[in-house]
């Protein structure tokens, strides 16, 4: 049974004491008058009342369950025996549900959690196998996104000679995207009979995936003598007028060596500004890892080498499974995974990670 030891409580009995601060403050004149600071005491009420519902909850329910026992400890008669030991296995569960939740609750906010995010894709190992792989992750995640009322806006794909994708960046925009989306940068490796497959046999492919929050033009400030800015005739699908005009566009960050590029749009200014935007989300995530001490390349240590061995999660269709290797979590519902239904992998990995967080100090 999940148990929330005693650190973690009274951390939640100091939350509790400033939420009750946070109410008798907004009801004073000199905070009622000055507007500034009453929005922040809203914003940070609204942060603490989830926090301590959940606390009340289960300060209760503990209570219920304590009662229930010290009870049964006295009675004899055998229906109402059964009732209390009834009542406190309710209450036992209740408590492990509660407690769940204020783990994910307790867990410090990623300030990048309510931002867009920039979805790239990559074939790896496999061939023309991975390439339609790709093709199929970018099918799950547009999906994934319907799911959550989020919008999809294509910035870069590029068609392998297979059919498959050679190369897929989009965004995905909606509050908290990044989120859930943070949880799918790594290695996915299928395991499936490929269409060209003529003896039956299955192949192991590998698609990766890197995840960046998209970030405002203050947020990163780029010096425009840095950039070196080249356009060039786009080779994918669009029409006559994209593939007649040089109107893709590619833009290296001298300072960095970043490059980035875009040719979806028809128009030339078009495709500059989404290849901006991808440049400020490289560099945002770049300099959050010099930030933490770490140099190399974000995009690197999400999506690893690409080699086979390498895998976040294994998509296999013979056995109609999906398995999570980070949270050891398999489930046999592969179709329903692959038309977006990824909130149980990404409900365990918050678990886990709240269970990390509070093992050690808040």
């Amino acid at each position: 049974m999940t148990q929330l030891n005693e650190r973690v409580l009274a951390r939640l009995r100091e939350l509790e004491t400033r939420f009750e601060e946070t109410l008798a403050d907004m009801a004073k004149p000199e905070i009622t008058a000055d507007s500034n600071n009453l929005r922040e005491l809203g914003i940070l009420h609204s942060e603490l009342k989830p926090v301590v519902d959940a606390y009340r909850d289960y300060s209760a329910a503990s209570d219920e369950m304590a009662e229930a026992s010290e009870m049964l400890a006295a009675e004899t008669d055998a229906d109402m025996r059964e009732y209390l030991m009834t009542m406190r296995t309710d209450r036992e569960q209740d408590l492990e549900h509660i407690a769940a939740r204020l783990q994910v609750l307790l867990v410090p906010k990623d300030p990048d959690d309510d931002k867009d995010v920039i979805v790239e894709l990559r074939p790896a190992a496999g061939g023309d196998e991975a390439g339609l792989w790709a093709t199929d992750l970018h099918r799950m995640y547009e999906r994934f996104a319907e799911r959550h009322g989020w919008s999809v806006e294509p910035i870069n794909l590029s068609w392998a000679d297979g059919g498959g994708l050679a190369f897929g960046q989009f965004a995905v925009k909606g509050k908290g995207a990044y989120s859930r989306f943070k949880w799918e940068a790594g290695p996915h490796r299928v395991q499936r009979v490929p269409k060209t497959e003529s003896q039956g046999r299955i192949h192991t492919s590998i698609a990766t995936v890197a995840i960046l929050p998209e970030v405002e033009a203050v947020e990163v400030e780029i010096n425009d003598n840095d950039l070196e800015i080249e356009t060039f005739r786009s080779t994918g699908p669009g029409g006559q007028s994209v593939n007649t005009t040089d109107s893709a566009v590619r833009i290296t960050h001298k300072p960095t060596g970043v490059v980035v590029s875009c040719q979806d749009e028809k128009s030339q200014l078009q495709n500059k500004l989404k290849a901006m935007r991808v440049l400020r989300a490289r560099l945002y995530q770049q300099q959050l890892e010099e930030q933490m001490g770490e140099r190399s390349d974000a995009r690197r240590l999400q999506v690893g080498t690409g080699e086979r061995a390498e895998k976040i999660r294994t998509y296999n269709f013979k056995e109609n499974r999906v398995t999570d290797h980070r949270v050891g979590i398999t489930l046999h519902s592969l179709p329903t995974i692959l038309d977006g239904d990824l909130d149980p992998f990404h409900d365990a990995l918050m678990a886990q990670e709240a269970a990390d967080v509070l093992a050690g100090d808040l």
